[in-house]
């Protein structure tokens, strides 16, 4: 009896692992994920200030394609004096930019895929009153495992600054705007590792190279740090750089940025 009921078990081992197998097909990854991130900062006593860091991320995959998008803001305000002694609240930041990217990959399940990007940004602070560019071109999924993953694209594209001569104020526009057009050879990277259930790494690098050496080349790194709380909820340390080759007069070339929020996935 006890060898009849052993063989049956025997038999039917591949018919439950297939099983198994099917059953774990079953959970598929959702095609759309979303994540929201905010940041506050309020200061008060001798300094009076506000800072406000907000942003979304999309990511879209279905069949052969994979769709991102990305937008974020940051604003921040401290109290001074006017002309007449009086306690006014004025801007020092005010910035925000979208980033939206489509990948095509050219092969099912293969490495390699190709790319269109847009990016905009306004900042109110900088030598540029907004940048765009567009770039299309050629990408690899370099390596790809459980805990981590990289992959980098590059190709041409063209560049549109609009470029301030004088720096803003808080109630006044810089003037003497005048735009600039150039082509671009762009290059971006990114790399994750996932440190444990907990942590994960993220190190983000895009440069957009100017073709004529005269012209403005935009180069961006972002580095972070997210633990997890719990389930959608995660602690998020970012450091950014973002450096123009080409600024105009009382402007910075090289601007930084240093954050800490809360994200929220669903």
């Amino acid at each position: 009896m006890k060898s009849k009921i052993a063989a049956a078990a025997f038999i039917l081992l591949p018919f439950s692992g297939q099983y198994a197998l099917a059953e774990e097909a079953t959970e598929e990854k959702p095609e759309l994920t979303v994540s929201a991130e905010l940041g506050f900062l309020f200061k008060t006593g001798n300094t009076k200030s506000g800072d406000i860091k907000a942003g979304i991320n999309l990511k879209h995959e279905k069949d052969q394609w994979l769709n991102m998008f990305a937008f974020n803001a940051l604003a921040k305000k401290i109290e001074t004096e006017d002309e007449n002694g009086e306690d006014v609240f004025e801007s020092t930041d005010n910035k925000w930019d979208i980033t939206g990217q489509s990948n095509y990959s050219l092969e099912e399940g293969g490495k390699n895929y190709l790319y269109g990007s847009l990016f905009y940004q306004q900042d109110k602070f900088s030598s540029f009153s907004y940048q765009t560019s567009a770039s299309f071109g050629w990408g690899r999924h370099w390596w790809e495992t459980e805990s981590s993953s990289f992959f980098a694209d590059v190709g041409p594209g063209v560049k549109y600054d609009v470029i301030r001569a004088e720096p803003a104020t808080a109630t006044t526009l810089a003037i003497e705007e005048y735009s600039e057009t150039a082509a671009i050879v762009q290059a971006q990277a990114l790399y994750t590792k996932q440190i444990n259930d907990f942590v994960e790494f993220k190190q983000y690098f895009v440069a957009k190279q100017a073709v004529e050496s005269e012209k403005n080349s935009y180069y961006r790194a972002e580095t972070s740090l997210t633990t997890k709380l719990i389930e959608s909820l995660q602690f998020k340390f970012s450091f950014l750089v973002e450096h123009d080759t080409e600024v105009e007069e009382g402007f910075e070339n090289t601007n930084t940025e240093t954050s800490v929020t809360l994200v929220y996935s669903f």
